[in-house]
């Protein structure tokens, strides 16, 4: 207001109360908001480089869970693997108590009756053999059977794992692998066997369909060790985890095929486990396979704490990134305070010093 004439005291004392409430509205709002720089005008230079720190602490806090999710990823895949070896070691428990039994063969004998299969009388006349859960062999008796001798050498090489022997005009019938077996046919009963006696044997079929059944379970196991559609106890799965906001930084981890054909294991047969040194090649192949998993899972512990190393780094970081931002941006709430009661007495104080250079003003009525 140009009109209006100030003395220089009042308008010392004026531009000193302005100076204070300016003062005294900022450090009020730092205190409100316990930043010293919230906006660019404020200070441009610390506060774009506060939130440039911010926003890279952000994008690295993104990063952060997708590094947990890989973490859980390979725990999933190493307790997997860890339950895949139990697996594994039962199914060579079962090698081992098949080899501690000892197997008895089968055997049965008959009698022989002589018949003449040559003729149209008892032309077709067959001998069907079944061993364990094989197919049933059938033979067609075409010649002259006088005696067990006869007998013998029309079956003889025929049927797989059968060997038949003749003793005392008695014909035998023996499965090496305690294969329980059955003699059926058109040929029997009628002509050829007047009796049959049959002895069963002792076998490790039980073990063998235990050992099985394990397999069929290392496979299921193996199938279900995914974590949020990722299982790296498969082949052709892929887990890329990434360790800083640009990408330039990464670990790539290919799954690993440990199905029970994947670390070398196969289903057996009967046969597999009937002789002593078939069953130590089972437990040679269930050694390998505990090795094989064994460096898996290496692999995989090796990758865990490749990726744990880098979560706590990058924690680290982000917090390190935050502090410097803070440096830049917030206020020192004591310091303030401190302003703040400064300001508050220096502002009161300039009130009293405009009323004083007031009051001698209106020391100039009193002459009129």
């Amino acid at each position: 207001m140009a009109d209006v004439v100030l003395s220089g005291a009042m308008r010392s004392n004026l531009l000193s109360m302005q100076n204070t409430a300016r003062l005294l509205d900022q450090t009020q709002q730092r205190v409100a908001t316990g930043l010293k720089v919230s906006t660019a005008i404020d200070n441009p230079q610390s506060y774009f480089t506060a939130q440039g720190l911010n926003n890279r602490a952000s994008d690295l806090s993104q990063l952060l869970d997708s590094m947990g999710l890989a973490v859980q990823t390979l725990n999933a895949a190493s307790q997997g693997i860890d339950a895949i070896q139990k697996l594994v070691q039962q199914a060579k428990a079962s090698a081992n108590q098949a080899l501690q039994t000892t197997v008895v063969a089968a055997s049965a004998t008959s009698v022989v009756v002589p018949t003449d299969y040559s003729t149209a009388a008892n032309s077709g006349l067959t001998l069907s053999f079944k061993i364990g859960n094989n197919a049933s062999t059938s033979i067609t008796l075409t010649t002259n059977i006088a005696s067990a001798g006869d007998l013998k050498a029309a079956l003889s090489g025929k049927v797989s794992g059968l060997t038949i022997s003749v003793s005392a005009g008695v014909i035998k019938y023996s499965v090496a692998t305690g294969d329980n077996f059955s003699i059926s046919g058109t040929a029997v009963g009628t002509a050829i066997a007047a009796a049959t006696e049959t002895t069963n044997g002792v076998n490790r079929n039980k073990q063998v369909d235990n050992y099985n059944a394990l397999l069929v379970q290392i496979d299921q196991l193996a199938q279900d060790s995914g974590f949020n559609g990722i299982n790296l106890l498969e082949s052709g799965s892929n887990l890329l985890v990434n360790f800083n906001e640009n990408q330039s930084s990464q670990l790539s981890i290919d799954g690993q095929s440990t199905s029970a054909k994947g670390i070398g294991l196969t289903k057996l047969t009967y046969a597999d486990f009937a002789t002593n040194s078939a069953l130590k090649l089972v437990q040679e192949a269930d050694d390998r396979s505990l090795q094989t998993l064994r460096v898996k899972s290496t692999a995989f512990a090796s990758s865990l704490s490749i990726v744990q190393s880098r979560q706590d780094f990058t924690k680290n970081m982000i917090n390190t990134l935050q502090t410097g931002a803070s440096g830049l941006t917030l206020a020192d709430t004591n310091e303030e305070g401190a302003n703040l009661l400064a300001l508050q007495t220096r502002q009161q104080l300039g009130t009293s010093a405009l009323s004083i250079a007031n009051q001698s003003q209106q020391s100039i009525l009193k002459l009129f």
